[in-house]
């Protein structure tokens, strides 16, 4: 029995000092989720990012509307986001990563979700999304990823219309957890107008507003 205990233990400090260097070297590199984890992230029975129905109702998105998924990995927001839109509306899926996004429209495609469109990109750096061409933005457990924090922030202001929002999800689950202090600064930094901001320290949604 305390053989067990201790082992437990050790555990934990082992899990707790990965997640702290994992989140250290984040913020120096780019460290995205891997693309072997996308199963993990995806799992139907193990959404441990959050509720994905809670987080679209946040978002609030309506039919017809053009969407940005910033970090979009697997799909598993772009994808309901997709059907809550509609076949007159569409989600450009945003990744670094190409495995990701591979695995997003093979599941899209199973799924008969066609209003997806899947690129490869770097939301710092890339300049090719046309400006003021989006309605909503978000970001699920994904700023902390991104080593340039204000430039991506920054592009993300310039591609939505005016009037258009961006919702920011954090979980402390995810070892690039970002503080709710942090989100505000950074997205007033860039123009934006916080709006709602619903759940807890644990795990919250913060949105904002083009003027």
């Amino acid at each position: 029995m305390i053989l067990a205990v201790r082992l437990f233990g050790i555990a934990l400090i082992g899990v707790a000092g990965v997640s702290v260097g994992w989140r250290f070297l984040s913020r120096r590199y780019k460290l995205p989720c891997p693309a072997y984890l996308a199963n993990l992230v995806d799992a139907p029975n193990a959404d441990f990012m959050g509720s994905t129905r809670n987080t679209l109702d946040r978002i609030g998105i309506q039919p017809g509307e053009r969407l940005l998924d910033v970090g979009a990995g697997p799909g598993r927001i772009s994808r309901p986001a997709a059907l809550r839109t509609g076949s007159s509306g569409i989600v450009v899926a945003l990744d670094v990563q190409p495995h990701m996004l591979e695995r997003l429209k093979a599941r899209a495609a199973k799924a008969n979700i066609p209003n997806i469109e899947a690129k490869v990109a770097d939301i710092s750096r890339d300049q090719s999304l046309p400006e003021a061409s989006f309605d909503r933005a978000w970001m699920v457990a994904v700023l902390g990823e991104v080593p340039d924090r204000e430039a991506a922030i920054r592009n993300i202001f310039r591609v939505l219309k005016p009037g258009g929002t961006f919702s920011i999800t954090e979980t402390m689950r995810d070892p690039h957890y970002q503080r709710n202090k942090t989100v505000l600064q950074l997205c007033s930094d860039a123009g934006f107008v916080p709006t709602q901001y619903w759940g807890t320290v644990w795990e919250y949604t913060q949105s904002f507003v083009k003027p």
